[in-house]
């Protein structure tokens, strides 16, 4: 065997392990991996009951609803959609009516979606970039107060730079 041929072997064998070893890799965290999806979503496709999800979109107003002590239900909607939910847990300060939410946990046999974590949005300003996508697409986006205002700032104000010479 020349030089030139132990060496290419060598490289085929060192990708065909790395290869393997890829491959191991997506099959173990294959069940930790959680996709995002809408209430239009979850109607479109048939999602097996238990299959874990992650639940996005807005808090329906007058939805929620507390009973047995930390037992939580509500409805999230993306404006064309609605899926009901129920949370046992303590949620957090900023969950309420009108606001981003995402969700995670399964569609059970009673098609009712029973999260086991509750993310809220966390400032004024944020909303996780696939509850927007959604609300876009189903014509529910409006664009924040805030957001307008430091849009037509970004558009009016001239480049800083623009005007100072370097030597």
């Amino acid at each position: 065997m020349t030089r030139k041929q132990r060496r290419l072997t060598m490289i085929g064998g060192a990708g065909a392990v790395l290869a393997v070893a890829a491959g191991l890799i997506l099959f173990a965290l294959n069940d930790e991996i959680v996709f995002f999806q809408s209430p239009t979503d979850v109607a479109e496709k048939a999602m097996p009951v238990g299959q874990r999800i992650r639940l996005g979109g807005l808090v329906k107003e007058g939805s929620i609803t507390k009973t047995g002590g930390t037992t939580v239900h509500f409805v999230v909607t993306d404006g064309a959609n609605d899926l009901a939910a129920t949370y046992t847990g303590i949620l957090p300060d900023l969950f309420r009516e009108g606001q981003g939410v995402v969700a995670e946990g399964a569609v059970g046999t009673d098609g009712v979606f029973h999260a086991d974590t509750v993310l809220a949005k966390h400032d004024e300003n944020y909303m996780p970039k696939e509850v927007v996508e959604a609300l876009k697409a189903s014509g529910e986006w409006q664009m924040g107060q805030e957001e307008a205002e430091a849009d037509k700032t970004s558009q009016a104000m001239p480049d800083a730079d623009a005007g100072t010479k370097t030597n």
